[in-house]
């Protein structure tokens, strides 16, 4: 940690010295740059250490990096977590086993599967209560606009057995356990009012880039590193509100913007 910190410093003093830009992108400008794809990039050691602390939301810019050469660069950035321990601990292989591609014929299609090897990550490295933390999606609208984005999030849920108001018509009432679909949305509180889950990370992340291997140890590994970093992220309740309500072309754009001024990208 001390280490990420130190190349941060050293980062934000080279960007203070350089001029700004003319203008800012526009929203637009900023949703079309990241649904055109990053392609290959070459990130500096000061990219990687923003990176990890911004957390999930840098998936696709370490996407764009060589698997083996990503996990070198997390180990000379002093990552808790790196994808060797990650292939390791959710896969039962290590990386110098993987191929570049970084698949090994395993990819989850469910969260409530993605949530369990993440668990094994976090239990591995000796978070306690392993089995609190979860991995949760909400897609983009059925039949409106632009349908390639997910809303991905970190949450820590003290409880196994759920009963929550539905989060779309704010009237049913809702009971989920670990296996239904529904159970890997996160909910502020329940239906009782009482607090339930607390968002450690969130991300909106292309679909494409979350279907292979190599894109989900990747998530794995930032989120398992955001929960070690003890990261919070309460700002995205209002976040989430505004994905359902269909604002997903403005939070993608935002949220893009964002990393590229953070990370230097």
């Amino acid at each position: 940690m001390k280490k990420l910190l130190v190349c941060l410093t050293s980062f934000f003093f080279i960007s203070a010295c350089a001029p700004p830009p003319a203008a800012g992108p526009s929203p637009e400008h900023g949703f079309n740059s990241a649904g055109a794809g990053i392609g290959q990039l070459v990130l500096s050691p000061f990219m990687i250490a923003a990176g990890l602390l911004e957390g999930i939301a840098s998936l696709p810019y370490f996407l764009a990096v060589g698997l083996h050469d990503l996990n070198s660069q997390m180990v000379a950035a002093n990552a808790r977590v790196t994808l060797d321990d990650t292939y390791e601990s959710a896969y039962g292989t290590r990386l110098s086993r993987v191929p570049e591609s970084g698949s090994t014929g395993v990819v989850f299609r469910r969260m409530k599967h993605a949530t369990r090897n993440f668990q094994k990550v976090l239990k591995n490295y000796g978070v306690h209560d392993a089995d609190r933390y979860i991995l949760t999606s909400i897609k983009t609208a059925n039949g409106v606009g632009y349908q390639g984005y997910t809303l991905y999030a970190v949450s820590y849920r003290p409880r196994d057995v759920i009963q929550v108001i539905d989060k779309y018509d704010h009237a049913s009432l809702r009971h989920y356990a670990p296996a239904e679909r529904l159970y890997y949305e996160p909910y502020p509180a329940d239906a009782n009012g009482r607090p339930l889950d607390e968002i450690i990370d969130w991300a909106a992340v292309q679909r494409r880039d979350i279907s292979t291997q190599k894109g989900q140890a990747i998530l794995m590994t930032l989120a398992a590193n955001s929960v070690l970093n003890h990261k919070r992220s309460p700002e995205y309740w209002d976040i989430e509100r505004r994905w359902i309500a269909g604002e997903y072309r403005q939070i993608v754009a935002r949220r893009t913007a964002e990393l590229k001024k953070r990370m230097g990208v």
